[in-house]
């Protein structure tokens, strides 16, 4: 396995002063890593059921990235971003035990394990359970098996070799816009009537941008995030490829030499790229590095190491309890429908009641220089990250989704009351019986602010 790191080598974990935007700037140690993921053909691409077949061809690589901030003494952590479409809670904590057991001090809060999303990699075994509504060959399902666990073995190594880099950096932060996300609901007296590019809708179009640099003022890492799905490509689209975000860290990296750039999904579930198709790659991927370089040549707000990590599972109740009676009417619906219900009921038949509670991990960090970086399991819909932000601080926060495990669609109160893929329908293929509780967007949100430590809750600086 071939994994580059993020600049030469060499350099010890020491502190300098810098004066930077008028202030007094401090050195982090910080290290970058990225190692190729790309898989073995032909296997199961997932992200549209459309496909017929195997994928057979490789457009674009795809890759794994890790950066690693902090010193041993200060308590380090490590985000680490795959082009794939899902991580599952089982891969993420296996990651994290094992990095922990190269390193101690690196509790679970302290890892971040992070998917873009795309929809033109692998099926990941653990991850979608009922993606493809119906039962696939033996021998494409362990070609499936296959790759998810060579995928784990990669996450650790890019991770240990993140922390085996670091070096004295300058961290700094800033936030752009880039406008290619469109809300893609269409409502209409105010209930869900099907997929439509919808300008105006629930969009968050900030673009932030994390930065760090050696001595020389050399950029070593980037790290970026954006609220889109990872959906340029489409369902006819039958071959490997990173997408936008790919496309994205590619050119970002591809302007700083040695530099790692990772992309990370905001909270974008109800918001497709527009353009679309394979030359809309470029389009949109080439917007949002062209914005980062926009952002790093201007004013960037230092920041200091991570002071406070946090990370807590949570149960998110499913509204209701589905008969057994409503399951068989399901079996003559769309095959979507029946095959999941088909699965559920050949659970009660083992005697097994059906799942009550969706497990979702929430995670968050607090750095020197009153910033807070929070991580949301699942596909996050934007009036999450637009209501933490009203409530936290549109310039102190930055959101990620698709952290640490998908176990579904995470659709907010408003979401649920107008109905849609997004609310119910995209349930049968992620395995759950029914739509999540009315009260679910309030107890994620809750759970962030007791996450957060109070200094930053009272809005005054650690």
């Amino acid at each position: 396995m071939k994994i580059l790191r993020a600049g030469a080598r060499g350099g010890a974990l020491s502190l300098m002063l810098v004066i930077a935007l008028g202030a007094a700037e401090t050195t982090v140690a910080v290290g970058g890593a990225k190692v190729d993921i790309t898989p073995e053909l032909p296997i199961r691409l997932a992200g549209y059921q459309s496909r017929l077949a195997e994928a057979t061809r490789v457009e674009a690589p795809l890759s794994a990235r890790a950066l690693a901030i902090g010193s041993d003494a200060d308590g380090p952590v490590v985000i680490v971003t795959a082009d794939v479409i899902a991580v599952s809670e089982t891969m993420s904590d296996a990651v994290a035990a094992a990095v922990r057991a190269k390193h101690p001090g690196l509790t679970r809060e302290r890892i971040a394990v992070c998917a873009t999303h795309q929809h033109t990699g692998p099926a990941i075994g653990g991850t979608i359970p009922f993606m493809f509504s119906r039962d696939l060959p033996a021998e494409e399902n362990a070609r499936i098996e296959r790759y998810a666990a060579k995928l784990q073995e990669k996450l650790i190594e890019v991770a240990l070799a993140a922390l085996a880099d670091r070096r004295p950096a300058r961290l700094a932060w800033a936030q752009g816009t880039a406008e290619f996300a469109v809300n893609r609901r269409l409502i209409v007296d105010g209930k869900h009537t099907g997929y439509k590019a919808t300008p105006g809708g629930p969009v968050d179009h900030a673009l932030p941008v994390l930065r760090a640099v050696d001595a020389q003022g050399a950029v070593r890492a980037v790290l970026v995030n954006y609220a889109c799905h990872c959906t340029t490509l489409k369902g006819g689209d039958n071959y490997v490829h990173p997408d936008w975000a790919g496309e994205a860290a590619k050119r970002i990296e591809g302007r700083h030499a040695g530099a790692v750039a990772l992309v990370a999904i905001g909270c974008g579930a109800d918001a497709d790229p527009q353009p679309r198709g394979l030359p809309a790659v470029a389009t949109n991927g080439g917007a949002v590095a062209d914005e980062v370089a926009r952002v790093m040549a201007g004013e960037m707000r230092a920041l200091g190491r991570v002071t406070h990590a946090a990370f807590r599972r949570i149960e998110l109740p499913l509204g209701r309890v589905v008969p057994r009676a409503e399951l068989e009417a399901r079996l003559t619906g769309k095959p979507n429908v029946a095959y999941a219900a088909a699965q559920f009921l050949r659970q009660l038949d083992e005697g097994k009641p059906l799942p009550s509670i969706v497990p979702y991990p929430v995670q968050a960090w607090a750095f020197e220089g009153d910033f807070a970086m929070v991580f949301l399991g699942g596909e996050v819909v934007a009036d999450y990250a637009l209501r933490l932000k009203r409530e936290l601080g549109v310039s102190r926060l930055w959101v990620n989704a698709y952290a640490n495990h998908v176990p579904c669609y995470i659709p907010s109160r408003q979401v649920l009351k107008e109905g849609g893929y997004e609310a119910e329908a995209a349930m049968d293929y992620y395995g759950w019986p029914t739509r999540l509780a009315e009260d679910t967007e309030d107890r994620i949100v809750r759970t962030v602010h007791d996450l957060l430590p109070a200094t930053f809750m009272k809005g005054t600086s650690r």
